[in-house]
């Protein structure tokens, strides 16, 4: 049982690397990829957009497989399995939190960057102090859905041989032939979310107290 126990967590370790270098290399380029779809020039605006609806619009299964695989073919080198899981999470939550910050900043309204222009303002200043702050308020519970739904997705990286919390689980349930790994890797998973949705819920608590 100790032995177990200690796999999971050894599991668990992987599955929390995967989920924080994803947040910290995803939320980032998700604001690129937002700002890029909302600018006025054509080409860039068109690339973005493509991008966004292959990333939304095909399996995140299917694109850990084409990370993985796909080099060897194009280029006759490939990434190692824990890369191109990395690679595959980033583009493909960076194209959902582009959606939710591009909803953020529309929901501004364009007067406000009028009065702050009028009481003279600089562009730096306004989008961080006035905009940013609201852009966050109003995109908190999204992005909130979105990074429990993190949690749970990481559970693919097994896919591609990545020895995360759900492969140790499965490799664990095979051997002894009981499905008590799996029923315990759902407790790991159900801990893991919760604290992320408390983690959430007290940010917009405090949100709602200051707003």
């Amino acid at each position: 049982m100790s032995g177990l126990v200690l796999q999971m967590l050894e599991g668990t370790i992987t599955s929390l690397k995967v989920f924080f270098l994803t947040l910290l290399f995803s939320l980032p380029l998700g604001f690129v990829v937002a700002k890029g779809k909302m600018t006025k020039i054509r080409i860039i605006r068109w690339v973005t957009d493509f991008y966004i609806q292959i990333m939304r619009g095909t399996p995140l299964i299917l694109q850990l497989i084409f990370v993985y695989f796909a080099p060897f073919y194009i280029f006759n080198a490939s990434f190692d399995r824990f890369t191109a899981c990395i690679v595959a999470f980033v583009l493909n939550y960076s194209a959902y939190f582009a959606e939710i910050y591009r909803s953020g900043l529309q929901s501004i309204d364009a007067g406000q960057h009028e009065a702050a222009k009028v009481l003279g303002f600089t562009k730096a200043y306004t989008f961080f102090h006035i905009i940013l702050p609201q852009v966050i308020k109003s995109i908190f519970p999204a992005l909130g859905n979105e990074v429990i739904s993190l949690v749970k997705d990481t559970a693919l990286a097994q896919t591609i041989g990545v020895a995360e919390l759900f492969r140790v689980a499965q490799t664990s349930a095979s051997r002894q032939f009981s499905t008590f790994p799996i029923f315990l890797a759902g407790v790991f998973y159900f801990i893991m979310n919760y604290i992320v949705s408390r983690f959430f819920a007290y940010g917009e608590g405090k949100m709602n107290y200051y707003r």
